[in-house]
């Protein structure tokens, strides 16, 4: 893989110097200045929020917020070109891949100085994608989890004061909802979730050992969870095509319940205020565990950083409990600090509070440069078993050797 990486790079950087004089934009060598790119709208927010950090320390800060659907040709060139920033955010499941590449500075020696770097501040999910081959090559920005979203009023409709605890118990709750007519569904699973068929197969006690490239996607755990996943379509349970916007059909009773992550709170609460009072979220329903997803960003110092000195001051900073508190509620991101989570602000509200409780047991994606891929890979197998009718035993057997493929490259 690192051979075919490091081509690619080769490619990316001729055309860096074909289309530049030679000029070096990003990178003005100022050290009292600190470069951040940041992706989406939290680049956007990181602006204005990065004048604390000014206001205390002796840096500037440049933020450049950069859309997540550019952010990916962007920092490879940046990493072929090394021409790149201080500072970086990356979603965790693009560590791997920026790690591999040699783009990220390790950390480990400078724990030491940094006591907000330290592993032991953030949920062990975090952790993982803290490190690779070893080193510590980002600091865990903020976290999110997927928890279960439901209709306090239907559920009990159905003979359910609280939210289903097993799967036994979701499949029985969402079967029912469904059978209330025509248009009336119990569960919904968003199929172009990559991480949502992991989740059941973690909750069933799958387990990946990447370290002797085995992805065991042939194991009776991972199969058992995926016969489970599918048969809410095929059961007319879950709506096989996308359907209404989740917010309104949330709204509107047609679909009670879902999975989904904290921003959904907000959406929910802004756009669906007639149902205030009806909701609520719970943890995970439990097989052999009620383990969820462990999203969010971490943040990172590029090995070609012109002040990486600056760049891990902004990085501390962005990761003391009382700033990750302020940025909870400037961004409405959950904080990465577990810390944190002993705020009245987090832990006296029940809707936020449950994902606290959930990033307790939550498991990033499986830490491989290939995970967006195996997982793509996955998801269309997952349609042609659920629209197009195909075998699930021969899909499965199909997938696990396109993904060990991929996993060798």
């Amino acid at each position: 893989m690192k051979g075919k990486l490091m081509m690619l790079l080769i490619v990316v950087l001729s055309a860096v110097l074909i289309g530049c004089s030679g000029g070096d934009s990003e990178s003005g060598g100022d050290k009292n200045e600190v470069t951040v790119w940041a992706m989406g709208e939290e680049g956007k927010l990181l602006k204005d929020f990065s004048k604390g950090f000014e206001e205390n320390s002796d840096y500037t800060v440049d933020v450049q917020a950069i859309p997540w659907d550019q952010a990916h040709d962007k920092l490879l060139t940046a990493v072929a070109s090394g021409n790149g920033p201080d500072v970086v955010q990356l979603g965790t499941t693009w560590v791997p891949e920026f790690a591999e590449a040699g783009a990220l500075k390790d950390l480990s020696e400078y724990t030491k100085d940094y006591d907000t770097f330290a592993k032991e501040n953030f949920f062990d999910g975090a952790v993982v994608s803290m490190e690779y081959d070893n080193q510590v090559v980002g600091i865990p920005w903020y976290v999110d989890t997927r928890v279960l979203f439901y209709r306090t009023d239907l559920l009990k409709e159905v003979g359910y004061d609280e939210a289903p605890k097993t799967w036994d118990e979701l499949k029985d709750a969402a079967s029912q909802l469904a059978d209330r007519g025509d248009g009336m569904y119990g569960l919904d699973i968003d199929r172009n979730d990559q991480i949502t068929p992991f989740i059941f197969a973690w909750q069933n006690g799958y387990e990946a050992n990447l370290e002797n490239n085995e992805l065991n996607f042939d194991t009776p755990e991972f199969k058992e969870a995926i016969e489970y996943y599918t048969s809410y379509f095929e059961e007319g349970i879950s709506q096989t095509q996308q359907g209404k916007d989740i917010t309104q059909a949330f709204a509107d009773g047609s679909k009670p319940m879902f999975f989904s992550g904290p921003w959904m709170v907000n959406i929910i609460n802004d756009q669906a205020p007639d149902i205030e009072g009806d909701w609520a979220t719970a943890v995970m329903p439990k097989k052999e565990s009620n383990t969820s997803s462990m999203g969010g960003a971490v943040l990172s110092v590029f090995e070609s950083a012109d002040n990486p000195e600056g760049g891990m001051e902004f990085i501390s900073y962005m990761t003391e409990t009382e700033t990750q508190l302020d940025w909870a509620e400037t961004s409405n991101t959950l904080p990465s600090r577990t810390e944190a989570w002993e705020d009245p602000m987090l832990k006296e509200d029940e809707m936020f509070a449950t994902f606290g409780k959930q990033m307790e047991d939550a498991n990033p994606g499986l830490q491989t440069e290939q995970f967006e891929r195996i997982a793509q890979e996955f998801l269309d197998s997952i349609e042609r078993i659920t629209q197009g009718g195909a075998d699930l035993d021969k899909e499965l057997e199909s997938f696990n050797e396109e993904a060990k493929r991929l996993l060798e490259k």
